[in-house]
């Protein structure tokens, strides 16, 4: 063997024992007649000492070595005169005896330290030696974790994991697929799948009730941090339920996971918000509940004096900073600065000081009197030292460009604590939402989403406010996962595919296998899907779900590492019966 002990294990127990280990060198010392090695392997690093009085030829050989050498080093494990309270080796060290060098290694380009000196692109590109700094294997480590103790859960609970196909059928809605050519059937395609949607519902169908997969998923969109092409959900699906069922049994996992990886209890259920509420008071249908500032709608006391950017605007809206009366011209320029980007899209910003000695102070003071002024800070709950921040616009769009400021102030403020988790639940969402530029309704989920049972009637003569009975798991504004009660009667399905715009020959053509197993008995169903890289992430304290995958695309969905997506020769082309039109 290279080795019997790993560089993360050897303790004063071990003192006066002889040890062979095998790792990467971290980092070479010299000092005098000594030289120290750092040698590290996936579970820490272990100082190892080379002394020119006792072996100068071993010390030679040790001062060769450079970063990221493979060794094989033996010798005896002694007490540390300097210990080192950062390491869990750090009471020990090994006075060598021998060493092997297993590998050489050129310059990595840059240095495999916790905070190292290269910036995302580089360390994309050389990513197998990105896997080497502790900071990002503590975050593998955490996702490995994590999969086992949510499969114990699952499997406590009754669930069955069972696999679905990768090779599926297109379909529409949602987006875009990724497509697979066919060589054994030219001109046909397979879809890699966005979920397991479809093929979980059937599994209802079989009888399995309880089902759970750790799934890949595929989908071609705009990339963000908490985004990828590919991506892995916890999907899971019951049989026989209601919605409390399914909030109750995953509320429980996410619980769960919460006091196993964080020590953290929740006792008390996760409160519950509607949609209506969170887009009125938030803004967002994933609020961040970690502080307050919700939305104070302005409109009675605002308008009405010749002022146009609000007579004009549907809707006026502002968030109260506490404490924030005190903050410079510059630094409110800055606001005003934010909103303008064109991620968020506003023409501008309206605040209002109330200032601690009872003054008021305000972009429009021209436009208004302090008493009116004061009838806002009244309606918004400002208090003295407070400052009011105001919108003005479209309201769907002011509300999201508000949202932006006020996760922005949250920041600023520090009032977003990784530390802190204040998870919520989002129901009551509309069953469908309106294009436009199409002139029709698309599912906000999905087609197969259950209409709320009090609105059914209202499916034809008011389609807009229908509510789905679909929910959200939201934490520290970030979706962690949702789902619905799927419909499970044929009838209904065939009432919601025709206000979807679907014929009957199309809904027969793309959900076919469905609906005919439908016919065969399906049981009341319903689910929902985790983002496991989000989850990964937010219990790890990251921005992005990048740092918790292997090996992530960028964001332009390319592997910079193995740069895929790459061209195919037209050896390939030709056998999958392909010809490429690539348009400038």
């Amino acid at each position: 063997m290279y080795r019997d002990k790993t560089c993360g294990e050897l303790s004063l127990s071990d003192a006066g024992s002889k040890t062979r280990i095998a790792g990467w060198v971290q980092r070479v010392r010299k000092m005098g007649g000594m030289t120290f090695i750092d040698v590290r392997d996936r579970y820490g690093i272990t100082q190892v000492v080379f002394n020119t009085e006792i072996n100068p030829e071993l010390q030679e050989v040790a001062n060769q070595l450079g970063r990221e050498f493979v060794v094989e080093i033996s010798g005896t494990v002694k007490e540390r005169d300097s210990k080192n309270p950062n390491l869990e080796t750090g009471e020990i060290e090994i006075i060598a005896d021998n060493v092997k060098v297993l590998n050489r290694s050129e310059i990595p380009p840059f240095t495999i330290e916790e905070k190292t000196d290269g910036g995302d692109d580089l360390r994309m590109k050389y990513r197998y030696l990105d896997l080497r700094r502790p900071n990002v294997r503590r975050n593998l480590e955490l996702r490995h974790k994590m999969a086992f103790e949510i499969r114990r859960y699952l499997d406590s609970k009754g669930f069955l994991e069972i696999e679905t196909p990768i090779l599926v059928k297109s379909t529409p809605e949602g987006a875009r697929d990724f497509v697979v050519p066919s060589r054994m059937n030219p001109g046909e395609f397979y879809a890699l799948p966005q979920s397991p949607q479809l093929f979980k519902q059937l599994l209802m169908v079989s009888g399995y009730d309880r089902y759970f997969q750790i799934a890949k998923c595929f989908r071609d969109e705009d990339l963000r941090a908490d985004r990828q092409p590919e991506f892995t959900q916890i999907d899971c699906e019951m049989s026989f339920v209601e919605q409390e069922d399914v909030i109750d049994m995953f509320e429980g996992l996410v619980k769960h996971i919460f006091k196993y990886v964080k020590g953290i209890d929740f006792t008390e259920p996760f409160p519950r918000m509607t949609w209506n509420d969170a887009m009125r008071l938030y803004g967002s249908d994933k609020p961040d509940i970690r502080f307050g500032m919700p939305f104070v709608e302005l409109n009675d006391v605002a308008k009405g004096v010749g002022f146009s950017v609000i007579d004009d605007a549907e809707l006026v809206v502002g968030i109260v900073a506490d404490g924030c009366a005190s903050y410079t011209r510059k630094q409110i320029d800055a606001l005003t600065d934010f909103v303008k980007r064109p991620q968020v899209g506003a023409k501008g910003l309206i605040w209002v000081k109330f200032e601690a000695d009872g003054s008021i102070k305000s972009s429009v003071a021209k436009f208004y009197t302090p008493e009116q002024l004061q009838a806002w800070g009244e309606k918004a709950g400002a208090k003295p030292g407070d400052m009011l921040l105001v919108m003005t616009g479209d309201a769907m769009k002011v509300r999201k460009q508000l949202c932006e400021l006020r996760l922005e102030l949250g920041n600023e403020l520090g009032l977003r604590d990784k530390n802190v988790f204040a998870p919520l639940w989002v129901v009551d969402f509309p069953l469908f939402e309106w294009d436009e530029e199409t002139q029709r309704y698309y599912a906000m989920h999905h087609p197969f989403t259950s209409p709320n049972p009090a609105d059914i009637p209202l499916l034809k003569t008011d389609t807009g406010k229908v509510r789905a009975t679909a929910y959200d798991i939201v934490v520290n504004g970030t979706e962690l996962g949702g789902g619905s009660i799927r419909i499970h009667d044929a009838e209904l399905q065939d009432q919601m595919f025709e206000l979807l715009g679907f014929t009957p020959e199309r809904a027969q053509e793309q959900f076919g296998f469905l609906m005919n197993a439908f016919k065969y008995g399906a049981p009341p169903h319903g689910g929902l899907a985790l983002g496991f890289d989000r989850f990964v992430s937010i219990l790890a304290g990251l921005d992005s779900i990048r740092d918790v995958i292997a090996f992530p695309k960028n964001n332009s969905g390319r592997d910079v590492m193995n740069e895929s997506p790459s061209p195919i020769d037209d050896a390939q082309l030709e056998e999958l019966q392909l010809k490429l039109d690539i348009k400038d």
